[in-house]
């Protein structure tokens, strides 16, 4: 009996330790329930994209805790390219895509792959038609992942039980190549091919159209999106002058224009974005080429991106998502 008493007395001590102290202590990864919004602490992961001769079925990370290369841990269900990224808690999601050479093979597929361990995503569910060429959104409070573009439609999915997504809404022209933003309100999708300045946001808490709340500092298509707790980023692109480099940053508190804060450290189009709490991401890309480059800038100050690590190989065109 008082084995039994003092054993009992040391699970409640340990489980009191591990309330007070951080999960991060036992685990060396910060829970992601932890992390506000939209934004990851751990990784941040590009899915899907083409490596210059097919689609790819690749889901590589690389760290946000220190600068290094990405590692290849899984694969999609299927390899697609032109394809949207969100993130759940727990979970990267990949929606939309193409299996085809330009805009030959679009799919409806939504694969979903955990965050806790490297491992192949599956299929749970589609999209409410086959798209290619859209933008993700994610929010983790409402428990929704949504795709935008692809036409004019804006589509959400659950993050809490598998199934297809709904169209809830439609953006004010039809959007390809946009790229996508997140605040803990709405969902933002900047850029156009053809080439436009449009800013463009929906509210989350309820379905709806979006709004033009502003304009980029230059018209541009297939950027890079990355959102802090309270800016959205859109990173290089392609614009009038080619292949572009330009960090540009937008308030989520009030409508209107960006500003220009920054450069990547080559002008691509086409990568995936990532968003740490400190830093957002470029991943890939194209131009001059298929590129490998990951690209970070921090979000506490206006500056220049840097080089911190390589992709397992170039690509363009994937999906990001972060943890």
């Amino acid at each position: 009996m008082t084995n039994t008493l003092l054993n009992a007395a040391k699970d409640l001590r340990n489980d009191s330790l591990r309330e007070l102290v951080s999960e991060s202590a036992f685990t060396g990864e910060t829970p992601a329930a932890a992390v506000p919004g939209f934004q990851g602490s751990n990784y941040g992961y590009v899915s899907g994209a083409n490596p210059g001769g097919g689609a790819l079925d690749t889901i590589d990370k690389y760290p946000f805790t220190s600068d290094g290369n990405a590692t290849d841990v899984g694969n999609l269900s299927v390899g697609r390219w032109q394809c949207a990224g969100q993130s759940s808690a727990t979970h990267g999601y990949t929606s939309g895509g193409n299996t085809g050479p330009a805009l030959s093979g679009p799919v409806d597929t939504i694969d979903k792959f955990p965050f806790s361990t490297d491992a192949n995503a599956t299929d749970v569910g589609n999209l409410t038609a086959a798209r290619t060429a859209t933008s993700g959104q994610s929010s983790i409070p409402n428990g929704y992942g949504y795709n935008t573009g692809g036409g004019n439609v804006i589509e959400k999915f659950s993050f809490t039980s598998d199934g297809n997504a709904t169209s809830v809404g439609n953006t004010l022209a039809s959007r390809e190549y946009a790229v996508g933003q997140s605040s803990t309100t709405h969902g933002y999708a900047s850029g156009n091919y053809p080439i436009t300045t449009d800013i463009d946001k929906f509210p989350f808490s309820s379905d709806g159209n979006s709004t033009d709340v502003g304009d980029l500092t230059v018209g541009r298509g297939g950027n890079f999106g990355q959102s802090s707790t309270t800016h959205g980023y859109t990173a290089g692109g392609y614009s009038p002058v080619g292949n572009d480099d330009p960090i540009d940053k937008f308030s989520f508190a009030t409508d209107g224009n960006a500003t220009d804060v920054g450069d990547l450290t080559v002008g691509r189009q086409t990568g995936a974005g990532s968003s740490s709490t400190t830093h957002g991401y470029s991943a890939g890309g194209y131009g001059p080429g298929t590129s490998n480059i990951i690209d970070k800038f921090p979000f506490s100050t206006d500056a220049n991106a840097t080089d911190v690590g390589d992709l397992t190989l170039g690509r363009y065109q994937g999906a990001g998502q972060q943890y």
